[in-house]
C-alpha cells in the first residue's frame, strides 16, 4: 500500500449489535472495495458503548471528497442506524 495521503475516523453509536454491524459491513463490501482512491478501511467497535468507527485511508484527499459527496456515503446514516450525524 502507498502510503495515504489522508486517513479519516468516523465514529457513530447505534442500537445494532456487534452482530447486526457485522451483516451490515458484509453487505456493502463490494460497494466500498469499488470506491476509487480507497486502500483501506476497518471497522472498529468499543465494547460496552455501542460506539463504533470506520477508519479510513484514502490515496487522495480529491478521493476522499468524491466519496464524501457520493450517494454511498449519505446511506451510512440509514444503514447503520447511526443516533444522530456520524461524526
Amino acid at each position: 500500500m502507498v502510503q495515504p495521503s489522508l486517513i479519516l475516523l468516523v465514529k457513530f453509536t447505534s442500537p445494532l449489535s456487534l452482530e447486526e454491524i457485522t451483516k451490515v459491513v458484509d453487505s456493502r463490501i463490494d460497494e466500498f472495495r469499488a470506491i476509487k482512491g480507497l486502500q483501506q478501511k476497518y471497522y472498529l467497535q468499543e465494547p460496552g458503548t455501542q460506539e463504533y468507527a470506520g477508519l479510513f485511508f484514502w490515496e487522495s484527499k480529491k478521493d476522499f471528497i468524491s466519496f464524501r459527496d457520493s450517494e454511498l456515503r449519505a446511506t451510512i446514516t440509514k444503514a447503520y442506524q447511526t443516533e444522530g450525524e456520524p461524526r
